[in-house]
């Protein structure tokens, strides 16, 4: 049996104590003495905050989601908000998705805000993610959690905290929690609830976020057109059922096909491997029924319902699965045409993306005149672009990772408005004679042809993560200098802060927070990003390629040769 190491055996045997229950004692001991390198995994660190909140595999120890990680996470919040909202009567919203054991999770959080004299609104079932950042300000809340872990493996789960905007935590905010929660220890947590403050919500919520969602998602189509639109959706086992059926039909969409075998709520996800509508497979059950079904548009929402894949018919008449980048651009063109056509662009408004999202996004956007804002990975950066720039009307904004978000009424990606808005734009064109695909070529025609591909190289446990350090160690010791044979002509290291000039060696500061980012761009246009997940044990290379596309017919051929170029990179940068 392999050894364990003294400081780790040090850490379990404090979850041994008169603290812990009865099952958590019987898990660790028997860890201890059956399976050292899982003991090793679940105690060499405490879980920490990342671009999404707090993910993690469920179990035992300091670097598990279980009650005592998440108790500790929740006395350390509400002593925090505390300080933070003295002179105020606290109040928070709690929402959960279909995880298993996220109901139980959140009950845990319930009662350590209740026994901390806290105000709880806690949903009565699992709600999509948007939901709860939409009840925090309509409650008028100071704080909002939801337990979700997106769009990970069966065995994770998670912890996400928003503030008073709507909006996720951000610096200096989410520092100070941290550092609130680690000065803590367990013996700290106070579970032992105070019913008469916890109030279970569900229905004038849901229809007050029903009604936004259809007022800011729907646009000037006709009855007809709406109706005529054939769409497949799949909810792939998560909280999504729960509200975009009853939010299309609502704006009038009423020609939906369902697939039955995802629509039940299900943490196992046992019709998929992994429920992420980024992976094609994912969404292969709702294919094969637009196919049956003659379908227009298809639409799979990940668990929480924060992101959406969409897939639309090519010129061929196939159904093709659009990516990220794709879908934002046709959605961000939609809302600017809309924005423009009623007179409504002042020269105060916005649009906002992410630094590893296509370059395209800023070409599209101020072609209309509209001021273009880039930010970090992670919508909780596009909210406080929301919240530092009061004076502007936010238009809308995504990131390449399938996730948008349609005005402000919801300060995070939102999956309800976005599949709102993907069937109205589909609608509008299908009434047109056109389709959603084709108004894609235009836009490439128009702002010049940008294709991406993300390389997710999975680093799992203590190993995997010091291999990713030592990849970003590397890439700033041993930068590259060519890629396909073009030189580099910047290099943006968002660690630093610093963008260096590799032509003239000049640098600039980065006026974005410091995150462990680096971009590569060349003296064509190619850009390369290198960043290690926030929210699982991946670092990510995203790769941008471009050229000029004079019309649609030229669309496949050139498309190729961007494809070539990206599998030449990948081979020369040794990508996998």
């Amino acid at each position: 049996m392999a050894t364990i190491k003294p400081e780790i055996l040090q850490k379990a045997e404090a979850w041994l104590t008169d603290i812990f229950d009865k099952d958590t004692k019987t898990e660790v001991n028997k860890l201890i003495n059956e399976n050292p390198k899982e003991l090793e995994e679940s105690f060499y660190k405490n879980a920490e905050f990342g671009t999404g909140g707090m993910r993690g595999v469920m179990g035992v120890g300091t670097n598990r989601i279980n009650k005592y990680t998440l108790g500790k996470n929740t006395q350390g919040l509400s002593d925090y908000l505390k300080k933070s909202f003295s002179n105020k009567d606290i109040k928070v919203a709690i929402a959960y998705d279909c995880r298993n054991n996220s109901q139980e999770l959140a009950k845990v959080v319930a009662d350590v805000f209740s026994a901390n004299g806290i105000k709880v609104f806690l949903f009565s079932e699992l709600r999509p993610t948007p939901e709860l950042s939409f009840a925090v300000k309509k409650l008028g809340c100071q704080c909002g959690i939801v337990l979700t872990a997106s769009h990970n493996p069966p065995e994770y789960n998670g912890y996400k905290v928003y503030w008073e905007d709507g909006g996720q935590l951000v610096p200096p905010q989410d520092t100070e929690l941290v550092e609130t929660i680690n000065a803590l220890e367990y013996s700290a947590i106070n579970f032992n609830a105070n019913e008469d403050l916890i109030e279970k919500i569900d229905a004038e919520v849901d229809k007050a976020f029903a009604e936004a969602s259809v007022e800011n998602g729907s646009f000037d189509n006709s009855a007809s057109a709406r109706e005529n639109l054939n769409i497949v959706f799949t909810s792939l086992h998560g909280t999504s059922i729960t509200m975009v059926p009853e939010v299309l039909e609502k704006a009038g969409f009423t020609n939906v096909h369902i697939v039955e075998e995802q629509r039940k709520p299900n943490g196992n996800f046992p019709t998929v491997e992994s429920p992420n509508p980024e992976e094609p497979e994912a969404l292969k059950m709702a294919l094969e029924l637009a196919d049956n079904k003659n379908a227009d548009i298809v639409i799979g929402t990940d668990p929480d319902c924060d992101r959406l894949g969409v897939a639309v018919r090519d010129l061929d008449g196939k159904m093709i699965l659009l990516n990220g980048n794709q879908t934002m651009l046709v959605m961000t063109w939609f809302l600017l045409e809309e924005w423009k056509e009623q007179s409504r662009i002042k020269g105060n408004e916005f649009v906002a993306s992410t630094i590893v999202s296509t370059p395209m996004m800023k070409n599209l956007t101020e072609s209309y005149g509209v001021k273009y804002m880039e930010v970090l990975t992670g919508f909780k950066w596009i909210a406080k672009l929301i919240k530092d720039h009061l004076e502007m009307n936010f238009i809308g904004g995504g990131e390449e990772s399938f996730g948008y978000m349609v005005g402000d009424f919801v300060r995070d990606k939102d999956a309800v408005t976005a599949t709102l808005l993907a069937c109205e734009i589909a609608a509008k064109m299908k009434d047109e004679g056109k389709s959603f695909y084709e108004k894609l070529l235009e836009l490439y025609t128009e702002h010049g042809l940008y294709r991406e591909e993300l390389i997710s190289l999975v680093k799992k446990g203590i190993q995997g993560e010091q291999e990713i350090k030592q990849m970003l160690i590397d890439l700033r010791e041993n930068p590259w200098e060519e890629i396909d044979g073009e030189k580099v002509v910047l290099v943006e290291d968002y660690k630093s802060s610093v963008a260096k000039n590799i032509q003239d060696y000049t640098e600039e500061t980065i006026d974005i927070p410091k995150s462990n980012v680096l971009i590569y761009y060349t003296e064509n246009g190619t850009k390369i990003a290198a960043r290690p997940s926030g929210t699982e044990p991946k670092i990510k290379f995203y790769i941008s390629v471009n050229s000029d596309l004079d019309s649609v017919e030229n669309y496949d051929t050139e498309d190729q040769k961007l494809s070539d170029k990206i599998a030449r990179i990948k081979e020369e940068l040794k990508l996998g």
